[in-house]
């Protein structure tokens, strides 16, 4: 049984629930769960409770059912806790126990598979976000809050992170098969001199995120705008507009380029001090929400045995998570305005989890 058999349904249910509940409680239109009436409860719910999840899904592989469910087990427990009682010492230790075991699991895993250098990348930052986790529960327990936000933060580098890695691992040998199906020829795939440049950068990015002095989130700035004009020049040697009859690649695309936004408006915000809440969900809607939601509809189409660029699911979604992120960036700038933003983004962000949610039934159950 496949880690995604259980993981991508509960991170799209999951993403479909908290995030417009989270709005909604901040805003103050209804009471919800006090672990996600707050920005810091609705960005860990986001990054380690969906995102997480979304990631489980992806990289546990085979797993026998019965640890398979003890894993989401675990993590549905940790969800509970954290959305009933955050500071509880449930909440605390699932959500702890449960990034050790997924490292445990896949860390050793993807290491001793990784002959390069910059493939050891992907298991690091695995490893680094699971840590994120971990720390982020033992700064909240100790009523570090202002420590507790830095690892938030440093914890959107390394989601960033993965998904330039993981993006570029699953777009490029897509892009290159769909050039060779037109008689064409992609030169541009991998680009592994690009991607060091990343993996470097971003790393760089990363560790200056978490220091409190202005020269140093300066040079977080500048690392991250690197990082993303060198993501900009990646995406465009892929040349995705000379593709013909493939909506499903050009969907990760747009979300690729998200990443690339939010990077540069990331490195913008942290070396001007200004506008960082909309550059960061540049990223976390922008980038993690589209590129989760194609990856999450790609494989459970491919497991169904249906080809992904027939379905429009994809595509109205990322066209629903682009609004939804525009959105989000117009509430930063438009005050009065700002809570009917908010919640016209959330909406749009609900109807794209709602339609994947469709997506996923329907795959399951071809007969319906």
């Amino acid at each position: 049984m496949t880690g995604n058999a259980l993981f991508f349904p509960a991170a799209t249910l999951y993403a479909l629930f908290v995030l417009p509940a989270s709005v909604i409680g901040m805003l103050g239109f209804a009471p919800v769960p006090p672990g996600i009436g707050s920005a810091a409860g609705h960005a860990h719910e986001m990054l380690f409770g969906f995102a997480l999840a979304a990631v489980a899904g992806n990289q546990l592989g085979p797993v026998a059912p019965s640890r398979l469910a003890a894993f989401f087990a675990l993590w549905a427990l940790a969800r509970a806790g954290f959305l009933l009682a955050p500071a509880s010492l449930v909440a605390a230790a699932a959500n702890v126990v449960f990034a050790v075991l997924l490292a445990a699991k896949i860390v050793p895993r993807l290491l001793h598979a990784a002959v390069k250098p910059r493939n050891k990348a992907l298991p690091a930052v695995l490893l680094a976000i699971c840590v994120s986790e971990i720390a982020f529960t033992l700064a909240a327990q100790a009523g570090a809050a202002g420590l507790a936000f830095r690892i938030l933060l440093f914890a959107v580098v390394l989601f960033a992170l993965l998904m330039i890695f993981m993006g570029g691992r699953l777009i490029a040998p897509a892009v290159a098969g769909q050039f060779y199906r037109q008689g064409g020829n992609l030169d541009a795939r991998v680009q592994p001199r690009i991607e060091a440049a990343l993996i470097a950068v971003m790393a760089l990015a990363a560790a200056t995120s978490l220091a409190q002095s202005r020269p140093w989130l300066v040079a977080s700035g500048l690392a991250a705008m690197a990082a993303g004009a060198l993501a900009a020049v990646r995406l465009a040697r892929w040349r995705l507009w000379a593709l013909r009859g493939r909506p499903d690649l050009l969907c990760l695309a747009a979300g690729y380029g998200w990443l690339a936004l939010g990077l540069l408006a990331l490195g913008a915000a942290l070396a001007s001090g200004h506008g960082l809440a909309a550059a960061l969900h540049v990223i976390t809607v922008g980038s993690v929400g589209t590129l989760t939601l194609n990856v999450m509809a790609m494989t459970w189409m491919l497991k169904a045995r249906r080809d992904p660029s027939r379905s429009r699911v994809p595509v109205w979604g990322t066209l629903l998570l682009a609004t939804a992120t525009l959105l989000r960036v117009l509430a930063d700038f438009a005050a009065g305005d700002a809570p009917a933003l908010l919640l016209a983004a959330a909406l749009c962000w609900g109807v794209a989890f709602a339609l994947l949610a469709g997506l996923l039934w329907r795959a399951r159950n071809p007969a319906l």
